[in-house]
């Protein structure tokens, strides 16, 4: 899919269509902090196994892709909808 690295479409901080720069978010680190995390690692600790089942076999052949649209007026980001899954991505100079 193409998809251009500039375009105009309406921003909620400026609450009227600007030019966007179009950007892939990437996935952060998790962290380590937070209680579902400290819990996993507690139960890691020891000679248990790994607390919840494997899921062999189930990965998705496509992966979904997250788009974050940031403002050239006022340089704040946002995103529109929730993804969608897309096997190659390209963005394009328009």
């Amino acid at each position: 899919m193409k998809y251009p690295k500039q375009m105009r479409t309406y921003c909620p901080f400026c609450r009227k269509h600007t030019i966007h720069k179009v950007e892939k978010v990437k996935k952060r680190p998790r962290s380590e902090l937070s209680q579902g995390q400290r819990r996993f690692r507690r139960i890691l600790k020891g000679y248990r196994g790994f607390p919840r089942p494997n899921p062999t076999g189930r990965e998705k052949p496509v992966k979904k892709l997250d788009l974050r649209f940031v403002c050239t007026v006022c340089g704040k980001a946002h995103t529109r909808g929730k993804g969608f899954r897309v096997k190659k991505f390209e963005m394009t100079e328009e």
